[in-house]
């Protein structure tokens, strides 16, 4: 998971290439639609196809780390899902990307105040041994402010402490720790890398995550403790000088080729324009991706059955996404901009749920200033549920990035993630996390916004971006 780009809707448009007609004529939702839309919303808050399909996901595939065996059966399961559930069109498109593996990882305190250390290796990490002393630093700036050549043979240590937040803010920082630290540790010498787990709990589960290595460098062992073992080291380090021993077993291993997942339910009379929700279909390997991102894929299911199920199908088409291989860098959500680059207008809004299963509290869209008045109307029928309209917030979701870059608009439901992190990536990131009657409200959510979008008079502003419409 990533978070969606959190910025004023003016800039964000600008950000992403939006571009709207002055002579544009004004999108509204039919009265008849937001009507419909209310009896939608009760239905959805009494209805379990979410939970059902939540736990199908984490109990019959369980962890699904992308290129393992588990993700070709969480494929087979997708296309076997959007098939029960009665979707008129289910199909793959192939996604192909570097395998990572994970095979063992280890790390203790040796010497006088010999333990173990609970760790998780990053994605990414090679394999390797060191066994070397330990150098502190409070965050990642203090990393790269160390004298070049001062961690020759040693390991960095990077302690940054990630505050909660209800829209997690505070990970932007944690994950750039995971993600630059590595390569920052390298050029100043250091053999290994160890940080506090870009996390909010204080349960011994360490957080992995997916890091890179900056081109040109030789790569190191490198690894998350749990914010317990963390605290710990931090401890005995200031007692005086710490040595540990931290072995990795993982690595690359070639190409693998999976698939997104596509389900779609026909629009009535304008089947070819498309409202796009979605989650996507890996996880890490420690958990069984409950949060992270099962529900996701539990939501967006459930809310277009629930849109099919209705007496009038809206307009447009819904399509349902399960994006492959999200964890270790869009590579479904690229694959997916890349061969929709020429449908671009033809995605009116998008919108992905990938941060977990806390109650909706917020929704946006990035439409521009003709289809604000039907945002708007969209906002007024989320009311009900505890959304409120916040018209200068929000982004598009990770999957959904690339997409909007060629100019497709997002929407924007955010979902309270003050305890995300507490699971994010972790063995917690198990079903029994999430709260039923909050993923029913989620459903909810989606299923409005999704019918309403589909039903709106007028467009929602997507234009492809100059250059990036297929011949």
């Amino acid at each position: 998971m990533r978070l969606a780009l959190l910025a004023t809707a003016p800039i964000v448009s600008i950000l992403l290439g939006f571009a709207t007609p002055a002579t544009a004529a004004e999108t509204r939702i039919p009265e008849r639609a937001l009507a419909q839309a209310e009896q939608l919303r009760e239905r959805a808050l009494a209805d379990d196809t979410g939970w059902k399909v939540t736990e199908s996901l984490t109990t019959e595939v369980g962890p699904r780390l992308a290129g393992s065996e588990a993700d070709a059966r969480a494929v087979a399961w997708a296309k076997a899902k959007f098939q029960e559930l009665g979707f008129d069109r289910v199909w793959t498109e192939p996604v192909t990307f570097p395998k990572w593996v994970r095979r063992s990882e280890s790390a203790a305190v040796v010497g006088a105040h010999a333990q173990p250390l609970q760790i998780t290796a990053l994605g990414g990490s090679p394999a390797g041994t060191v066994e070397a002393q330990v150098v502190r630093f409070a965050d990642l700036a203090a990393l790269e402010a160390a004298p070049d050549g001062s961690l020759a043979g040693k390991i960095a240590f990077v302690d940054y402490q990630m505050p909660a937040a209800r829209d997690g803010n505070g990970y932007g920082k944690g994950s750039a720790v995971r993600s630059k630290g590595p390569s920052a540790a390298i050029r100043k010498g250091a053999s290994g890398f160890l940080m506090r787990s870009a996390g909010t709990d204080n349960h011994r589960v360490p957080h992995t995550g997916i890091t890179r290595y900056d081109e040109g460098l030789t790569p190191v062992p490198s690894a998350a403790l749990s914010i317990p073992d963390a605290d710990q080291l931090a401890r005995l380090l200031a007692r005086g000088p710490v040595t540990v021993r931290l072995a990795v077993d993982a690595g690359w291993d070639g190409e693998y080729t999976s698939q997104n997942v596509i389900g779609e339910i026909t629009g009535r009379s304008r089947p070819k324009e498309i409202v796009l929700i979605g989650g996507h279909l890996d996880s890490w390997d420690l958990g069984t991706g409950a949060v992270d991102d099962a529900a996701g894929i539990g939501i967006t299911m459930a809310a277009a059955k629930l849109i099919a199920q209705l007496p009038r199908r809206p307009a447009r088409s819904i399509r349902v996404v399960a994006f492959a291989n999200e964890e270790q860098g869009l590579h479904g959500g690229k694959a997916y901009a890349k061969a929709h680059a020429a449908d671009v207008a033809r995605h009116q809004l998008s919108a992905e749920s990938d941060f977990g299963a806390g109650r909706i509290y917020a929704f946006n869209t990035g439409a521009p200033e003709h289809a604000r008045a039907a945002t708007a109307q969209i906002a007024r029928a989320l009311a009900p549920l505890g959304i409120e309209y916040a018209p200068d917030k929000g982004g598009p979701g990770p999957d959904i990035g690339p997409l909007a870059a060629q100019g497709a608009t997002w929407a924007w439901l955010a979902q309270d993630g003050t305890d995300y992190f507490d699971l994010h990536h972790t063995a917690d990131d198990t079903l029994d996390k999430i709260d039923p009657a909050a993923l029913a409200q989620n459903v909810a959510a989606y299923a409005v916004f999704a019918y309403l979008a589909a039903e709106a008079d007028g467009d929602f502003g997507s234009s492809a971006k100059s250059g990036d419409a297929a011949p």
